[in-house]
């Protein structure tokens, strides 16, 4: 079965920078783009950035471009998101999603951005 795990999560000053890992199985990774999404306390999910399956293709969120780094280990399979510069904005639940035939979360890593 799919399964999606988030690490690397945690408390950062702002103006501080965290990398996301989100390892996954269960499916051929390198056939598949990649997502991560976030949800802010109060606040609906909304995606971050998009990765291609071959890792060619990113696009990001304007609230997090030129910021935020999505890339992606085919041979790991594993996506992660390098997040630089972060402010108490980005404070959030961060999810990596793969679409499947259906639609798989992983169970998200907590960040928090304060002083």
């Amino acid at each position: 079965q799919v399964q999606l795990v988030e690490s690397g999560g945690g408390l950062v000053q702002p103006g501080g920078s965290l990398r996301l890992s989100c390892a996954a199985s269960g499916f051929t990774f390198s056939w598949y783009a990649m997502t991560w999404y976030r949800q802010a306390p109060g606040k609906e999910r909304e995606l971050v950035a998009t990765i291609s399956n071959t890792g060619g293709v990113t696009s990001y969120a304007d609230a997090v471009k030129g910021r935020f780094t999505i890339s992606r280990d085919n041979t790991k399979s594993t996506v992660y998101l390098q997040m630089n510069t972060l402010n108490t904005e980005d404070t959030a639940m961060y999810y990596c999603n793969a679409h499947v035939r259906q639609s798989y979360w992983g169970q998200g890593t907590r960040v928090t951005v304060s002083s």
